[in-house]
């Protein structure tokens, strides 16, 4: 199920964040991906009506469903990001390219790049 460039990196974030520290905060999450605490809230509320997230105060927890997806998108992120350092591109840009390109790749290309990779 693809979904949006937002909904992404919100669900990557909060993941990165759950495997560094017991709880996460909305707080965490607008100081790591540099947006407003209201933005937070709203995306909130939205990826809990998707079934992403629970949240409890200020704890946000990924559901099942969102801890896979979170992880689809990351692993799609780390093997771009691979991809393009293996290519030569410094790990800066290798890191900031791969977090562009992990939401706009087809299913095609990305599983391509995955098997140029498992060949090396």
């Amino acid at each position: 199920m693809k979904h949006n460039q937002s909904t992404e990196d919100y669900l990557e974030t909060i993941l990165l964040l759950s495997q560094k520290q017991e709880y996460v905060h909305k707080i965490d999450v607008a100081r790591a991906i540099n947006v407003s605490q209201p933005a937070v809230q709203k995306a909130v509320k939205l990826l809990a009506a998707q079934g992403f997230i629970t949240s409890e105060g200020m704890h946000i927890y990924l559901t099942e469903s969102g801890k896979t997806y979170a992880a689809e998108v990351y692993d799609r992120h780390c093997t771009l990001k691979k991809f393009l350092a293996a290519h030569g591109v410094s790990e800066e840009n290798a890191d900031k390219d791969a977090c562009e390109m992990e939401h706009i790749l087809s299913e095609e290309t990305y599983e391509k790049i995955k098997e140029f990779l498992e060949k090396e």
